[in-house]
């Protein structure tokens, strides 16, 4: 995909083909969902225990590459950098008579990322609050050996939103509706060996004060861990990514057109949990690869999820 030349028309075009690209960056840092590539980990599909959780997450993503559609680099001078804050409250009650797990989570984030590129004019600063997260329903089921979950959440879009400015906040300026499945194998009785992944489809509606709506996405995340010595647990966490449907809308850039993402990452995942508190620290990196119409970086990740409330036994 060669760089356009026409000032005014292309210039609009490739600073709107690269904000929708950081969008994806700046606005989902969400503490208890999935949207952002790399924030799931080795837990993607298990089931909580009961109780009410509470958690706080720490995001770097850094990449210096851009990739077209046919997986060539885009000689942009491409150097985005986003960090993103979070944090969440979860609550699981288990219906014993249905042997069945009932989830509820809400989050929100603050996030700034900067955009810099060979021309200014596609150049972004952006900082604030990120959408609203609301997952009202997921249900769990328990096995010794399995783990199974479902369910339903949506993206509000209470961040602010400015279309075509390089400086603003953070909000993607539309909701998104997200299902989700997936789940947990354990290999043997302790659950120290697991195997997990969890499937979620995303379908965007219109953007806020321009005609662009972006399509819908098939991610999948999770991971394979082990548990060492009660507390440790090591492992390789993973996640891929298909745009389904193409982005459409009048003010759509012609360099965007058919264009659908992809993308695949991996990494290493340590955690640590921390009985005295209740607590788990989780560390996590992973690198994108084979990706198309985005940028290709790295994530760093850091999260901390304690227990406020578990019911006694």
């Amino acid at each position: 995909m060669a760089l356009p030349t026409c000032p005014r028309r292309w210039r609009r075009a490739w600073l709107i083909a690269l904000l929708l690209v950081a969008a994806e960056v700046e606005a989902q840092q969400v503490p208890v969902g999935q949207k952002l590539l790399g924030t799931l980990g080795l837990h993607a599909g298990s089931q909580p225990d009961a109780g009410l959780y509470l958690a706080a997450r720490y995001l770097r993503y850094r990449a210096d590459e851009l990739v077209d559609r046919s997986g060539a680099s885009i000689p942009v001078g491409l150097e985005l950098d986003a960090l993103g804050a979070s944090v969440g409250l979860g609550v699981t009650i288990e219906v014993a008579r249905l042997s069945t797990w009932v989830n509820a989570a809400v989050g929100i984030s603050a996030a700034h990322a900067s955009l810099e590129t060979d021309r200014p004019e596609a150049s972004l600063d952006r900082a604030g609050l990120g959408d609203l997260f609301v997952q009202p329903l997921k249900l769990g089921w328990r096995t010794a050996h399995l783990d199974l979950v479902a369910g339903y959440a949506f993206y509000a879009p209470t961040g602010s939103f400015t279309p075509g400015g390089a400086r603003g906040g953070v909000g993607r300026g539309h909701w998104t509706h997200e299902v989700s499945a997936g789940g947990a194998v354990y290999f043997d009785r302790a659950q120290t060996w697991h195997l997990t992944a969890l499937a979620s489809l995303d379908v965007n509606t219109r953007k806020r004060e321009i005609d662009i709506t972006r399509g819908s996405t098939l991610q999948v995340q999770g991971g394979a861990g082990k548990r060492l010595l009660g507390i440790f647990e090591v492992g390789l966490a993973g996640y891929a990514l298909w745009q389904v449907s193409d982005d459409a809308g009048s003010d759509l850039p012609p360099v965007l057109r058919g264009a659908r993402d992809r993308a695949f990452g991996l990494g290493p995942e340590l955690g640590l949990a921390i009985p005295a508190i209740r607590s788990r620290l989780t560390a996590r990196y992973e690198y994108d690869f084979a990706s198309r119409s985005r940028p290709q970086g790295q994530i760093f990740f850091f999260g901390l999820t304690s227990a406020a409330w578990t019911p006694s036994r």
